[in-house]
C-alpha cells in the first residue's frame, strides 16, 4: 500500500515555521519523557509494549496521515498503533502548535506527537514513552534537553534485513526508501551526545535497559561504547548493501 502526501509543500512550509504553544510549554516542564528512535524494522514498539507491562509508562501514541497497513498478520487500530488522521487535521494541528513533535517522514506521510498525548501521561504521573523519528527527536531536544533518548539497535546487519522483510510485503522501492534513510539516522545519532544506543537482541534484556535509564538517567558506559561500535559497523554494512543494489 503507496502513501502520497497532496500537500507535501504545505507541510514542509508549516515544519519550517512550527513554534510549540503555549500551552504545550506548561505540559512539557511537568513531563518525564523517554524517546525510542530507530531506523526501520528494529523493533521499538514491540519494545514499548513490553516497558508498558511495568505500569509506570505511558505510551504516547502518534498521528499520522497513512494509511492503516496490516503488521504480524493485523490490520493496525486507530488508536492503538496510530492515530490516523486526515492531511488538514495534521496541518491544522500543526500551525496551532498543537505538537510536541512532527516530521514528514520518507516524504510520503507525515507523523508526530501530538501534546494532547503528552498530557495524558502526566495526568496520569506517569512516564511518557514514545517512538520518534530523528528529526523529531532534534526538535524534541531544543524544547526539553532533559528528554532522555534511546536509539534502538539490531543485533547485525543480517538479522535487521530478515526484521524488515517481515513487516509485510514492501515493495522493493519502500524497502530501499527506508533503507536510504536509516544512513541518515545512523549518521544523525552517533553525531548527538544525547543518544544513549540499546541492542535489541534480547527483548528482556534490552527493556531493562531502558527501565534503568528512565529511573536513574545512566547506563553503563561499556555497553555504551559496544552498542556504538556496532552501530557503525551497521552503516558501514548498509552503505556496502546499497550501493551493490545500484549495480
Amino acid at each position: 500500500m503507496h502513501n502520497e502526501l497532496e500537500h507535501l509543500a504545505e507541510f514542509d512550509s508549516a515544519l519550517a515555521d512550527y513554534h510549540l504553544s503555549e500551552d504545550g510549554k506548561k505540559i512539557l516542564e511537568r513531563t518525564k519523557l523517554v524517546l525510542l528512535t530507530a531506523p526501520t524494522s528494529v523493533g521499538r514498539n514491540t519494545m514499548i509494549l513490553e516497558a508498558l507491562k511495568s505500569g509506570r509508562f505511558d505510551f504516547m501514541v502518534s498521528d499520522t496521515t497513512r494509511l492503516p497497513r496490516i503488521n504480524n498478520g493485523a490490520l493496525e487500530q486507530n488508536g492503538r498503533e496510530y492515530w490516523f488522521r486526515s492531511e488538514q487535521e495534521m496541518l491544522d494541528d500543526i500551525r496551532s502548535g498543537a505538537f510536541l513533535e512532527a516530521a514528514v517522514i520518507h516524504d510520503q506521510q507525515v507523523s508526530g506527537t501530538s501534546l494532547r498525548e503528552l498530557k495524558k501521561a502526566a495526568d496520569n504521573h506517569k512516564i511518557a514513552i514514545a517512538d520518534v523519528e530523528v528529526t523529531g527527536a532534534e526538535n524534541i531536544y531544543r524544547l526539553k534537553p532533559d528528554t532522555l533518548f534511546c536509539f534502538v539497535l539490531p543485533p547485525s546487519f543480517e538479522e535487521w534485513l530478515k526484521r524488515l522483510h517481515k513487516r509485510g510485503r514492501l515493495p522493493d522501492d519502500e524497502v530501499k526508501r527506508r533503507l536510504t534513510s536509516a544512513v541518515k539516522e545512523f549518521q544523525t545519532a552517533l553525531n548527538r551526545p544525547y543518544y544513549k544506543f540499546i541492542i535489541n537482541d534480547d527483548l528482556e534484556r534490552a527493556v531493562k535497559q531502558i527501565e534503568k535509564f528512565a529511573n536513574t538517567g545512566i547506563i553503563d558506559s561499556a555497553s555504551q561504547q559496544s552498542a556504538k561500535d556496532l552501530a557503525h559497523r551497521l552503516l558501514i554494512g548498509l552503505k556496502h548493501y546499497l550501493k551493490a543494489q545500484k549495480s
